[in-house]
């Protein structure tokens, strides 16, 4: 019995995919760390090796590891197809920098998601010239994050920088103002 409720999952679960990738549609869901980082490049590759038409990006994440949405980001920017990126619940952390990987046109969001940008953050251990390393990365870290939200809403580094020193929350409409997305839509039809 368990064996044709694991079967089921497993056809319903292919289906989903399967359909997915026939609407060109990748999701980032949940955190990101390199699993979720090394799903969604193969998906980008195969959808960009299939065919030339935009694909659409779907992502509701609280963020996670930073290099690992680094390798999303970059992955966006590498495939020669264009990407429409949809935020939809939140956006958070390491996953705006996912977010900010297309162009301000190409970024909308549904209307109830939320944005969370702030600074990295890590635990430091070890021996103190260990920490000291882990801090000097921290702030570069923090450093290239403040000059791609400035350089992609259009924001000054300085106001960036100083948002980013603690949790700063935006609606759909604060992020529009901020200019993170470039318009709020309701519907799919509203891509085009």
């Amino acid at each position: 019995m368990a064996d044709d409720k694991e079967s089921n999952e497993a056809q319903r679960s292919s289906f989903l995919e399967e359909k997915a990738f026939q609407s060109r549609t990748v999701l980032v869901f949940g955190t990101i760390n390199d699993k979720l980082a090394a799903e969604v490049s193969k998906r980008l590759i195969a959808l960009a090796a299939e065919s030339k038409d935009p694909i659409t990006m779907l992502v509701s994440s609280p963020g996670g590891h930073v290099e690992s949405g680094d390798v999303i980001h970059d992955m966006v920017k590498f495939i020669d197809v264009p990407v429409n990126m949809v935020g939809t619940g939140w956006v958070g952390s390491a996953a705006v920098s996912v977010f900010l990987s297309v162009p301000k046109e190409r970024r909308v969001c549904l209307p109830n998601t939320r944005f969370l940008i702030h600074q990295p953050s890590g635990g430091c251990g070890g021996q103190a010239t260990d920490i000291a390393i882990q801090a000097r990365e921290i702030v570069k870290v923090r450093e290239r994050i403040s000059a791609l939200i400035a350089r992609e809403s259009g924001q000054s580094l300085e106001r960036v920088t100083n948002d980013i020193d603690r949790d700063y929350w935006m609606s759909a409409e604060e992020a529009k103002e901020y200019g993170l997305i470039s318009r709020t839509i309701v519907r799919q039809g509203e891509l085009n």
